[in-house]
């Protein structure tokens, strides 16, 4: 069944009593958690609430960009917005004045979802409406932000941990390329795991979100199942290339020009 005849959701069965229903399972986390004093009923508190503001958020400026006549400028600019975002808060989480970073994450998140973007749509697998720029971009974008700035952190730990190393590297001769791939290796497989081994699992442990997404509105499980493997391949695939650009650029980072142990490696500043 092509994707367009996918059933629609019964509109009076979605609203806001089952949405306060479903709060059921959250409600008895947070009890637990103040009966047994673990102290974290607070922060289950305002995930769900800042979740629900975010998502009613979101929703209104969908709303209002399939409302809009130029919604598909829209779009991009809200994809180009994610994507300003997601380099700002890996810049941000870095924790050190790591140089090039910005660019390099830039160039990383931003070249691998347009490549996603070029695959799904140009190949017309999906109608480019506003809709599914925004979604197939929301999600490899969201996936490849945990994971880059996973291998940011890794990296930064793996120059430190081996500060010696690398000075000993130095003495003996090697470029800034030669320690980069020294030390690239632990932080990109570091980096990869989560991605790599939700990959591994996927149909044996957890049905993924596009594929449920479906298959509750009808479609075809087969069909469903082809659309989550391209979203699953696009997903993994612009992770993985962000990861590695970023580890790649940060490790050769860790040695200045003049081929000295750089300043930021420690936590200091370049």
């Amino acid at each position: 069944m092509p994707l367009a005849q996918v059933t629609a959701l019964d509109p009076d069965a979605v609203g806001i009593p089952v949405v306060v229903a479903s709060l059921g399972l959250v409600a008895i986390a947070i009890v637990a958690s103040r009966i047994l004093g673990l102290g974290v009923e607070g922060r289950i508190g305002w995930a769900s609430v800042r979740a629900a503001v975010q998502l009613i958020a979101v929703g209104l400026l969908l709303a209002a960009i399939v409302d809009a006549g130029v919604g598909t400028i829209l779009a991009w600019i809200w994809i180009g917005v994610m994507v300003g975002v997601t380099v700002w808060t890996i810049r941000r989480r870095a924790g050190a004045a790591i140089p090039n970073l910005t660019v390099a994450a830039g160039l990383a998140v931003g070249g691998s979802v347009a490549t996603s973007l070029a695959i799904a749509f140009g190949l017309g697998i999906f109608t480019a409406t506003p809709i599914n720029l925004i979604v197939v971009a929301g999600i490899t974008i969201g996936n490849a932000l945990p994971s880059t700035v996973l291998a940011v952190d890794q990296i930064a730990k793996e120059a430190d941990t081996r500060r010696g190393e690398i000075e000993a590297m130095l003495a003996l001769g090697f470029d800034r390329a030669m320690v980069g791939r020294r030390l690239s290796p632990s932080a990109a497989r570091s980096a990869l795991i989560p991605q790599v081994e939700r990959t591994k699992v996927v149909g044996l442990i957890a049905l993924p979100g596009a594929m449920v997404g479906l298959l509750l509105a009808g479609a075809d499980p087969i069909e469903a199942v082809t659309v989550q493997l391209l979203v699953m391949y696009l997903v993994l695939g612009t992770v993985a290339i962000s990861v590695l650009a970023v580890v790649a650029s940060t490790a050769r980072q860790a040695v200045t020009t003049d081929l000295r142990l750089a300043g930021w490696v420690g936590g200091g500043s370049a």
